[in-house]
């Protein structure tokens, strides 16, 4: 059974994937941000033998819940990272109750995803209009050939902030929802969120002293040293410039400090009924 980490882009995923694999994949509850152990969702592996043509949109739609199935045949808890938003196409969708045991839902201010979305593709989008273009397209997907995300093999389709958000919203089964900015600024209580829904999934135990050493080896600024010092395999092939990094901002990206006026009225205009129900206005 599948435990999901879904997420808009640049929202916090990979930073709940550092904590997951903190807690428990690691010896010491140390991190190595090359060596995750939660991986993406999906991946051209996930579809061998099950379809011939990788760009087609509607047959990996199609396929996805058999490629979960097969995955599942060896009836282990495994943990996956996904942009996908919980899409339902005609009679298909990305996945149901019968493959998923939980889900992790991140979400992040769209004000700040917008800041992040401009680093992160900075080779395409240049500016906060086409950020925001970005985060408010309804048919918004990435496959081999668009995405900048190098371990995308396959295409994922994210539709827009809100229809991301409130997809998976809807998925019921073992739903827990983190907030990119409450692991800011409250980590021991969220990463204790995070340990406690697991503890009602899987078998595992943790002491009251490992939460601290986690929270301590996945603050942000440890994550970006260790990039500054290794690299980071999954960042996007067009950060290599100098401060384009993809552990680059973190707690500094206060969309107060970078957003015009209009690109923030934008926002709150056309996401206001999920921004007001997350606590965002």
């Amino acid at each position: 059974m599948i435990i999901w980490i879904a997420s808009y882009p640049k929202s916090g995923n990979t930073w709940v994937r550092a904590i997951i694999n903190s807690l428990l994949f690691s010896k010491d509850n140390q991190i190595d941000i090359n060596n995750l152990q939660v991986r993406q969702f999906p991946l051209r592996k996930d579809f061998e033998g099950i379809i011939s043509n990788f760009r087609d949109e509607r047959e990996f739609a199609k396929n996805c819940i058999f490629a979960q199935e097969r995955l599942n045949l060896d009836n282990k808890i495994k943990f996956f990272k996904t942009h996908n938003a919980f899409w339902k196409l005609g009679e298909y969708a990305f996945t149901n109750e019968l493959n998923t045991l939980g889900v992790i839902h991140v979400v992040r201010d769209p004000r700040n995803v917008v800041t992040s979305i401009m680093n992160h593709f900075s080779k395409t989008i240049d500016n906060y209009e086409k950020a925001f273009k970005f985060i408010s397209d309804t048919k918004r997907m990435f496959g081999p050939e668009t995405s900048t995300f190098e371990e995308n093999d396959l295409p994922t389709i994210i539709s827009s902030w809100s229809n991301h958000y409130n997809s998976w919203r809807k998925f019921r089964k073992n739903n827990l929802l983190i907030k990119y900015e409450n692991l800011l600024e409250n980590p021991e209580v969220e990463y204790l969120k995070v340990s406690n829904f697991l503890k009602k999934l899987i078998n595992f135990k943790i002491e009251e002293q490992d939460i601290h050493k986690i929270i301590k080896n996945t603050q942000f600024e440890e994550l970006k040293d260790q990039e500054n010092k290794d690299g980071f395999k999954e960042a996007a092939k067009d950060q290599n410039d100098k401060g384009r990094q993809f552990f680059y901002l973190g707690p500094k990206n206060k969309w107060e400090n970078l957003l015009d006026k209009n690109i923030k009225d934008l926002i709150e205009k056309n996401f206001e009924k999920e921004m007001r129900e997350l606590g965002y206005l």
